[in-house]
């Protein structure tokens, strides 16, 4: 009788990349969101695309010990990138470079840590 064969668990191609990500993955990844843009908007606009790209949502995290939904990222007109957040009927934006990531974080989060990376000046 043939032996079973273990799967392995499939992983987001994201999320191949050990966590916290590097320094030098986060400079790869401000590099790619960056590239051919001009001045801190657009830059901010690169970076905004590819969380909205690559982010898994939704996903649950917690804020101020409160279990909350993070169901989808936006740019507000004042260029703040953030997380809508809901619990029950209430929803929230709270700024991506304030939100808490879950353990493990959803697939696509070294986005978010690249932005962080980048909005702290490099």
């Amino acid at each position: 009788m043939p032996r079973k064969q273990k799967r392995k668990a499939w992983t987001p191609k994201t999320q191949a990349h050990p966590w916290p990500p590097s320094r030098a993955r986060l400079e790869e990844l401000i590099a790619e969101a960056i590239l051919d843009a001009y001045g801190d908007a657009e830059q901010r606009g690169g970076l905004y695309a590819m969380i909205e790209d690559h982010l898994a949502l939704p996903f649950v995290t917690e804020v101020l010990g409160v279990a909350v939904t993070v169901e989808r990222i936006d740019l507000t007109v004042t260029d703040a990138i953030v997380a809508i957040c809901r619990r029950g009927k209430t929803r929230q934006a709270i700024a991506i470079l304030d939100l808490p990531l879950p353990a493990p974080p959803p697939a696509g989060a070294e986005w978010i840590e690249a932005y962080r990376r980048w909005a702290e000046g490099g």
